[in-house]
C-alpha cells in the first residue's frame, strides 16, 4: 500500500492539537506525526493537503443497527457493506454492529453472519476501500424490561440466562463486545458479574431500575449506560432512578443520542454539565434509514418508518435513528460544547469504552489511519478508514 502524507494546518489527536504538521501513512497505520521538518516522508508518498482545515481521528460509534438501506440483523456481506460504507462517507470509521430482540434462533444466526463479516475484514484489503471496521457486537436484549422496552417486541424478551447468553457469544464467535440488559431482572446481578468477569462491557439499558438497583449492578460491574435518557425509568426528585445513579457516579460511562430529538438540548446540557467531559459520550443509534430519503425500513425484525428524517414504529414511538454522528457533533457544539470536547465523545472516549483506546479513536504512531477532515464549518472533507480514502 503505497504510503500517504497528510499536510494539515491543524491536527486533533484528540488529546493534543497540532499545528502546521503532517500525518504519514503506511501499511493502514499511522507512521508518523510532527512538525512538517521533523517527519521523514518517502519520495513516493501521495500527499493530501488539508489546508486550513482540521485533522481529527476517525469517529467511533458503539451503537448502530444499521443504514444505508440495511439492517445488521440481514447479517450478508452486502448488507454490512452498505451499513460499512454508509457510516464512513459521514466520518465514522469504526462501529459495534447491534441486534434487536429477537428469538434465538433468529438472533443466533444474525450473530454468525455478522462474525464471519467481521472476522473477514479484520484486516486491511489488498484493494482497500473506504469502509467503516466493525469492531464486534452489541446485544441489545433480549434481556430487557418490557415495561422500557421502546419497540422491542415483546414476545422476544426473556429473563437473563447463562446459556442464552453463552449460546449467542458461541454464535457471533467470541466478538460480542457490549452486553446490554435491565438490572432489576432476576438473575441480572449475576450475568453482570459474570459478563464483566470474562471481559463484556456491561451496559444498562431499556430499563426500569430504580436508584438502588442501578447501584446494585455497578457494584459488580456494569459500567455503561445506554442511549442515556430514553427507554430508562425517568428521574424525579423523590424517586432518583437509573437516572440519578449514573448522573452522581463518576465511574460510569453514558452514550447519548444527540439529534435534538430523541433528547432535548437543555437535558443533555444537565447530563454533560454534571458528568463532566471524561464519561459522556455521543451513538447514534441509526437504523437503516440512515443515510436514505423518508420511506419504510425495516429495525430487526419490525417494519419502521421515517417521516421528515425522524424514524418511528406503527404506533408512533421513536425507532432507533437516522442520525450519523458528524451531525451530533455539530448538534452538542451547538449547544456549547467546546470543539475538542465534542470530537472526544465521538473519538477516544468510545473507543476507551471497548478496550481500544491506543489503536481507535486516536492519531498516534501505530494507531489505525482512521481519520477524517473537517471544513471550519464542521463538515465533512474527507475520511480515512485504515488507510483508505482521502483521494
Amino acid at each position: 500500500m503505497t504510503a500517504t502524507a497528510i499536510y494539515a494546518g491543524r491536527v486533533l489527536t484528540p488529546q493534543d492539537e497540532l499545528q502546521d504538521c503532517v500525518i504519514l501513512v503506511e501499511d493502514g497505520k499511522i507512521a508518523g506525526l510532527g512538525p512538517r521538518d521533523q517527519v521523514r516522508v518517502p519520495p513516493d508518498a501521495v500527499p493530501y493537503a488539508a489546508g486550513d482545515m482540521t485533522v481529527v481521528p476517525g469517529f467511533v460509534d458503539l451503537h448502530v443497527h444499521g443504514g444505508g438501506g440495511h439492517d445488521v440483523m440481514e447479517a450478508t456481506a452486502r448488507a454490512l457493506d452498505r451499513v460499512a460504507t454508509t457510516h464512513a462517507r459521514h466520518g465514522t470509521t469504526s462501529i459495534v454492529a447491534t441486534t434487536m430482540t429477537a428469538g434465538a434462533e433468529e438472533t443466533c444466526h444474525s450473530l454468525q453472519g455478522i462474525a464471519r463479516y467481521i472476522r473477514a475484514h479484520q484486516e486491511p484489503e489488498e484493494n482497500p476501500r473506504l469502509a467503516a471496521e466493525i469492531l464486534g457486537i452489541q446485544l441489545e436484549g433480549p434481556f430487557i424490561s418490557k415495561a422500557r422496552r421502546g419497540v422491542h417486541p415483546s414476545d422476544a424478551i426473556t429473563k437473563p440466562s447463562a446459556a442464552t447468553l453463552q449460546k449467542f457469544r458461541e454464535a457471533a464467535d467470541g466478538l460480542v463486545r457490549i452486553l446490554t440488559l435491565a438490572p432489576e431482572l432476576a438473575g441480572a446481578l449475576e450475568m453482570i458479574a459474570a459478563a464483566t468477569a470474562d471481559g463484556l462491557t456491561v451496559a444498562l439499558g431499556h430499563t426500569d431500575a430504580d436508584y438502588d438497583q442501578a447501584r446494585a449492578a455497578f457494584a459488580v460491574g456494569a459500567r455503561h449506560a445506554v442511549h442515556f435518557y430514553n427507554a430508562m425509568r425517568p428521574f424525579t426528585h423523590r424517586d432518583p432512578g437509573i437516572v440519578g445513579a449514573v448522573l452522581t457516579d463518576p465511574d460510569i460511562t453514558a452514550e447519548v443520542i444527540a439529534d435534538g430529538v430523541h433528547v432535548a438540548g437543555p437535558a443533555i446540557q444537565v447530563l454533560i454539565g454534571t458528568k463532566g467531559f471524561d464519561t459522556v459520550m455521543l451513538a447514534s443509534d441509526a437504523t437503516s434509514a440512515t443515510g436514505m430519503p423518508d420511506g419504510n425500513y425495516r429495525l430487526g425484525n419490525i417494519e419502521v418508518y421515517v417521516k421528515d428524517g425522524i424514524c418511528r414504529n406503527s404506533e408512533g414511538k421513536l425507532a432507533g435513528s437516522t442520525l450519523t454522528l458528524d451531525r451530533a457533533l455539530r448538534y452538542v457544539i451547538s449547544l456549547g460544547v467546546p470543539f475538542p470536547e465534542a470530537v472526544r465523545m465521538v473519538t477516544i472516549l468510545p473507543a476507551r469504552r471497548i478496550g481500544l483506546a491506543g489503536k481507535k479513536g486516536i492519531i498516534a504512531i501505530g494507531a489505525d489511519a482512521d481519520l477524517v477532515v473537517l471544513t471550519q464549518d464542521l463538515q465533512i472533507a474527507g475520511v480515512m478508514t485504515r488507510g483508505a480514502g482521502l483521494v
